[in-house]
């Protein structure tokens, strides 16, 4: 019988992903915003490689649980990309991920464009609504700020 691998949150640059990684990240992430919300879009937007650019997962053994992407804006940082692999939802992944995040950003302030279903749930975090909604990809989002 093979034992349970455990779950563990990582953080790293791009610089510092390796290739199977990266893979399972960028995987992951088309996955559910390209093909299960139907959004064809450019995923891959090329902030993923800037030197700020912090990429944060929970991992369970090789298996990607849940993922967002910390980008340096200058003045805040900018997370983004949240998103829990289908197999994995409801199982608490989104907020222990989202609770490590606030965790490396610390006491710099923090935006994010949250889709609008998910705006209590990023409420719970200290973010709140920063303007007006408006459509992404044909999807209704919130800007959401945390001081």
């Amino acid at each position: 019988m093979r034992p349970e691998a455990h779950e563990e949150i990582r953080v790293a640059s791009f610089a510092n992903l390796d290739t199977s990684t990266l893979y399972a990240l960028l995987k992951l992430r088309v996955d559910v915003f390209v093909v299960e919300q139907k959004c064809p879009y450019p995923e891959i937007d090329g902030r993923d490689t800037e030197p700020g650019t912090r990429h944060v997962w929970l991992a369970r053994g090789e298996e990607i649980l849940a993922y967002l992407r910390i980008l340096d804006d200058g003045d805040h940082e900018r997370i983004g990309r949240v998103v829990t692999s289908q197999a994995a939802r409801r199982g608490g992944y989104g907020s222990r991920i989202m609770e490590h995040a606030l965790t490396v950003i610390g006491n710099r302030p923090a935006v994010l464009h949250a889709q609008a279903h998910l705006t209590d749930f990023y409420a719970r975090f200290g973010f709140e609504p920063a303007g007006p909604s408006f459509m992404e990809d044909g999807i209704p989002h919130v800007p959401m700020a945390r001081p």
